[in-house]
C-alpha cells in the first residue's frame, strides 16, 4: 500500500500531511500537529524516492542561525543536520549565502541532488544531499557581473535535469534567465531567445529575462513550459527557442508552473493580475491548464472559492504528485493549502491558517 506525502513549506515551519493508501479523492489528509523547524522559513523542499527509503530534504531558514539544509530518512519523523554547513560559499567568493532557493534530485544519478541558492549560484551533492559543491564554471559566468536582483531578490530557483544524459542540466535565475550545460556543469549558455524581457530597454536581451519557473513536459523532454515576469512560453527543443503560449490567459504574468506527471502537452498555471498587483488575475481562485501545449487554456475551479479571492502562489508553491489521475496541489500567502486528485478538475482544501506558504511538494511513498 502507498501513500501520500505532502509537504509544505511556510514563513513558520514546514507541515507535513499524509494520505493513507493513495487512493481517488484529494481529502483525507492527515496532518502532524506542529510545524518542523518552528519559526524558520522553509524556502525549498524535496521528496527523494529514488532510493530504498524516501529521504525529505528541506531548506530552512533560521534568523538567528542563518539557512541551512535538513535530511530525514523516515518521513519527518527524525531530521538531521550536518555538522558542517552543507551549503555554503567558498571564501575565495567573497559572498555569504542568503537562501537555499532549490532542492532537485537528479533524474538519471541516484545519489546526486543539486540545490540553488541565494545569491544565485548552482550546488552539486553526490551524497544524497548531505555534503554540496559550489558549480565554478556558472557562479565564473562572463555575464554574472550583470545580473540583477528581481524584486524577491537574485535567486537559483529552477533546476531541471535530464534523465536521458545526466550531464545535461537547465537552470533559471530571477533575473538572468534560463541557462543550460551539455557538459556536466564546465560551460553554460544562456538559453531565452524568444522570451521577452518588457522592463528593459531592449526586450529581446541574450539574458536578463526575469523568469520565475520553468518545467518538463512529462511525454516530450525537450518540451519545457516557462511562466516569464510578463509571458507563458514553451520550447520545443529544450531551450534553444521559445514561443509565446499566453493567448486565453486573463493574465500572462505569474509564478508558479507545473507539468503533468504523466501526461504529455499538459501542464498548469496560476495567473497573477500583475507585477504591481500581486493578486490572482480577476480576484479569483484559479488554477489554469493546457491540455494541447499551450494551444488552449482553461480554468480550474470547481471546488475553490468563488467569492473574490487574493491568495497570491509562489513560484514553487504548485506541484504535482506521481498518480494517475495526477493530484495537482497549491498553497497561497493566505496560509490556504488546496488539492486536486484528478488531474485539477474538482479540488478540495486541505489546510487553512497556515503561515505564509512559500513550497509545495507531494509525492507517493511507501
Amino acid at each position: 500500500m502507498t501513500d501520500v506525502l505532502l509537504a509544505v513549506g511556510t514563513r513558520k515551519g514546514l507541515f507535513l500531511g499524509r494520505k493513507r493508501g493513495g487512493g481517488s479523492g484529494s481529502g483525507g489528509f492527515e496532518f502532524d500537529e506542529s510545524p518542523y523547524f518552528n519559526a524558520q522559513a522553509v524556502y525549498s523542499v524535496a521528496i527523494d524516492t529514488r532510493g530504498e527509503r524516501p529521504r525529505l530534504l528541506a531548506g530552512g531558514d533560521s534568523a538567528h542561525y542563518g539557512p541551512s539544509v535538513f535530511h530525514s530518512d523516515d518521513l519527518g519523523r527524525s531530521w538531521t543536520e550536518p555538522s558542517k554547513p552543507a551549503v555554503k560559499f567558498p571564501e575565495f567568493t567573497g559572498t555569504s549565502l542568503e537562501r537555499v532557493w532549490q532542492l532537485h534530485p537528479a533524474a538519471a544519478e541516484p545519489d546526486v541532488v543539486y540545490a540553488g541558492t541565494e545569491p544565485a549560484a548552482l550546488y552539486r551533492s553526490e551524497d544524497r544531499g548531505e555534503t554540496f559543491e559550489l558549480c565554478r564554471p556558472l557562479w565564473e559566468h562572463p555575464t554574472r557581473s550583470q545580473w540583477v536582483p528581481g524584486g524577491g531578490g537574485e535567486g537559483l530557483h529552477t533546476i531541471l535535469t535530464d534523465e536521458r544524459d545526466p550531464r545535461a542540466v537547465t537552470v533559471a535565475v530571477s533575473t538572468a534567465g534560463v541557462f543550460r550545460t551539455a557538459d556536466g556543469g564546465e560551460s553554460w549558455d544562456p538559453a531565452n531567445n524568444g522570451v521577452a524581457a518588457v522592463f528593459l530597454p531592449d526586450p529581446n536581451p541574450e539574458f536578463g529575462q526575469c523568469v520565475h519557473k520553468v518545467t518538463r513536459d512529462a511525454a516530450d523532454p525537450d518540451r519545457l513550459y516557462l511562466q516569464n515576469h510578463w509571458g507563458v512560453y514553451r520550447s520545443d527543443d529544450g531551450g534553444g527557442k521559445w514561443q509565446d503560449i499566453g493567448e486565453g490567459l486573463p493574465s500572462t504574468f505569474g509564478f508558479a508552473a507545473a507539468a503533468h506527471p504523466h501526461r504529455g502537452d499538459t501542464a498548469y498555471i496560476f495567473p497573477i493580475t500583475a507585477d504591481i498587483d500581486r493578486v490572482p488575475a480577476d480576484h479569483r481562485c484559479r488554477v489554469y491548464r493546457t491540455q494541447d501545449a499551450g494551444g488552449t487554456w482553461e480554468p480550474l475551479t470547481r471546488g475553490l472559492p468563488e467569492e473574490d479571492h487574493y491568495g497570491t502562489v509562489l513560484r514553487d508553491a504548485l506541484c504535482t504528485d506521481d498518480n494517475d489521475p495526477a493530484g495537482v496541489y497549491f498553497g497561497n500567502r493566505n496560509g490556504e493549502v488546496y488539492g486536486s486528485a484528478d488531474d485539477g478538475d474538482t479540488w478540495e482544501q486541505l489546510a487553512e491558517h497556515l503561515p505564509d506558504v512559500l513550497c509545495v511538494r507531494a509525492a507517493v511513498v511507501g
